[in-house]
């Protein structure tokens, strides 16, 4: 649907959206009405070039002719099915994703925080079956972000984070400890700790990838200590970081891994994947959801599953964001660059963040702030040189606006 097609201008859409949505978050000033490959485009036909890919979902490319093909074929067959029901969609996209990333089950989410909370219950079920109703207690890293149900948000080491700020008490039952130091994971873990959680690359956090030593480190604890290993991979799976999944490239496996976003290819989709001895914890009863494995974003998933895998745009995320991450050393203002593929995060000596972002957007530039110092970048997978090129030149010109509103304002 277009604007010009409803017969409201887009200052009436505006308004509308002022009158009836209950925001959490402030948006761009256009409305979305078309995307293609690296660009979306607005009510008036501007294209944005996009380093930003829907907060890492749309990883084949917006509006990917595969997956709108299995979207709209799928449509016409069945769109719902119950709990109690197989599809093919289901069946396929389970077989697809655990012969892929070497994981023998599947339990199909919505979400990504659905998929952390899924990991999270049946870690302390299988505790609690294993070892007595004292084996339930979870370490994560400080700055890192699981999701925004309680359970999820609960394991968020960002404890005077906005998203935890006036919803507290979280739930009991956690401990952070530093990113990257293995010897403060040991030192929060007791008696009652089941599982350790954390993220191959904290993305909300920052962008801080994980040394390998750590991961492997805590791989060795908690084999050590029975405990499970837990990686959230709702931001990093699916070739973001330069390989299938991040782990992938560690060469650490975990127990259990969740994932969204990029499966999906823009539908709402989410997964943890474990062994087929951990999947028996979930009996009948234990764990569900009405619309979990929904046959629409299963054939979506499929779609852009082998989309990512035919076109080998791991392999080419590890290749173009190792030359972005280079070509990101020409902005002015810049403390460090990290990250891993296309995922990659600026740090900047100012805290200008924010605005770069917002100069960014009417640069025609998609990106987003995660910091007041450090803006992230995770552009489809398709992303080439030249569109790198492209942000580069643009990122000058925002970081530079933003400076100079900082130092007009001092």
């Amino acid at each position: 649907m277009k604007v010009k097609e409803t017969g409201y201008t887009k200052e009436d859409l505006l308004n509308m959206a002022d009158t009836y949505l209950a925001e959490s978050a402030r948006r761009w000033n256009f409305i979305e009405e078309q995307g293609d490959g690296m660009y979306v485009y607005d009510e008036e036909g501007n294209p944005y070039l996009d380093f930003f890919a829907g907060i890492a979902v749309s990883s084949a490319g917006n509006c990917n002719p595969r997956v709108a093909e299995a979207i709209a074929k799928q449509c016409k067959q069945v769109i719902h099915a119950s709990n109690y029901a197989y599809t093919l969609p289901m069946l396929l996209l389970a077989k697809k994703v655990c012969d892929t990333i070497g994981m023998e089950k599947i339990v199909f989410q919505n979400s990504g925080t659905e998929a952390n909370e899924a990991m999270i219950k049946m870690a302390r079920k299988y505790g609690t079956d294993h070892f007595g109703p004292e084996r339930y207690h979870i370490v994560t890293a400080k700055n890192s972000f699981h999701g925004r149900t309680y359970g999820a948000l609960s394991a968020t080491g960002q404890p005077d984070n906005a998203c935890q700020t006036g919803f507290k008490p979280m739930l009991p039952g956690f401990s952070y400890a530093e990113y990257n130091n293995l010897e403060d994971f040991k030192s929060k873990c007791t008696e009652s700790t089941i599982a350790i959680m954390v993220e191959p690359v904290q993305g909300e956090g920052g962008v801080y990838p994980a040394a390998k030593e750590f991961l492997q480190g805590l791989r060795d604890y908690c084999d050590e200590k029975n405990m499970l290993l837990l990686y959230d991979e709702v931001q990093t799976g699916w070739g973001r970081t330069g390989d299938i999944m991040a782990y992938m490239e560690y060469g650490v496996k975990p127990d259990m891994v969740s994932m969204a976003k990029a499966i999906g290819g823009g539908m709402p989709i989410g997964a943890m994947c474990t062994s087929a001895k951990l999947a028996k914890t979930f009996g009948a009863g234990a764990h569900g959801s009405t619309y979990a494995a929904n046959p629409v974003c299963c054939a979506a998933a499929l779609a852009e599953i082998e989309e990512i895998l035919d076109r080998n745009l791991a392999a080419n995320a590890k290749e173009v964001g190792a030359y972005f991450m280079e070509q990101l050393t020409k902005l002015p203002y810049v403390k460090e660059i990290r990250g891993k593929g296309l995922l990659v995060g600026v740090e900047f000596t100012k805290p200008i963040a924010f605005e770069v972002k917002h100069r960014a957007v009417e640069n025609r530039l998609l990106i987003t702030a995660v910091r007041p110092e450090i803006i992230r970048m995770a552009p489809p997978l398709i992303a080439t040189k030249e569109d790198c090129d492209k942000a580069i030149e643009l990122l000058i010109k925002s970081v530079n606006e933003a400076a100079a509103k900082a130092s007009n304002q001092a």
